[in-house]
């Protein structure tokens, strides 16, 4: 089946009421005030579907389908279907029997909603049409299509955002020892750290030893007392007559006591 025999359903709805209605008075519009909207000429389904580019509003009947009346569409809004000056529910449609009369009908609907869809559905259709009219033109050529200017116009600045960039602040970096400030000494009261030995030297630390007083005197001799000097200081210990003194007394008390000597 070719592209232009497929037919679609574009909307369908089950109550419309048709309108005979008076030639126009005036260039504004049709009005619905001015139809029997209380007594509509003919009831019925209404079906919207699409051939092609051109739309079909098909009036049928609610038992049968059969077709009472259709009207071609081939632009919206256009001519074919015109809205009413003083309602949304009504519309005036221009309808043809393939014999090349025509004739302008009012159709209304019950609810608001079914007018809404009734636009809608219309609309979408012809949308349609305009993308395709468009495609089938990019294709014959690729050329026309829209360009992309890239380039940067006159005084046009563009700014970049590299994101967050840390950088070392010299005065919070941590100073090595010997670098160039010196430690500072340690609070009252606390213990120096002993410091290691270096690598290579002994585990143990030697303490300083002592050096005498001769070692440091070194080859001078101390001066040696005179004879005289000596048998003098002999003589003259007293130490000696008290300890012999305090020896003879000791055993006299002892004799006199009677104390056991242990």
């Amino acid at each position: 089946m070719a592209e232009s025999d497929y037919e679609s359903v574009l909307c369908v709805k089950p109550e419309i009421h048709v309108y005979r209605i008076p030639p126009r008075a005036t260039n504004r519009g049709y009005r619905a005030a001015d139809w029997k909207l209380d007594q509509p000429d003919w009831t019925g389904r209404l079906r919207i579907t699409a051939k092609g580019n051109i739309a079909y509003i098909k009036l049928e009947d609610r038992i049968s389908g059969e077709l009472f009346a259709q009207s071609p569409v081939d632009q919206f809004p256009g001519i074919a279907v015109e809205s009413v000056v003083d309602s949304s529910r009504y519309f005036v449609i221009r309808i043809e029997d393939g014999n090349g009369r025509r004739a302008f009908i009012g159709i209304g609907f019950v609810d608001r909603g079914d007018a809404f869809d009734f636009n809608v559905g219309l609309q979408d259709h012809f949308k349609w049409v305009k993308q395709q009219s468009e495609l089938a033109k990019q294709a014959q050529n690729p050329d026309s299509g829209p360009k992309l200017d890239l380039g940067f116009k006159e005084g046009q600045t563009i700014k970049l955002s590299i994101g967050n960039v840390r950088k070392e602040n010299s005065s919070t970096k941590p100073r090595l020892p010997g670098t160039g400030i010196g430690l500072l000494p340690p609070p009252p009261g606390a213990k120096m750290p002993l410091l290691l030995p270096p690598p290579g030297s002994q585990g143990t630390m030697q303490e300083p030893t002592q050096t005498s007083s001769t070692e440091i005197l070194g080859d001078f001799d101390a001066p040696k007392p005179s004879p005289a000097l000596a048998s003098h200081t002999a003589a003259t210990d007293v130490w000696g007559d008290f300890a012999t003194a305090t020896s003879s007394s000791t055993n006299q008390v002892a004799q006199s006591t009677n104390w056991v000597q242990f």
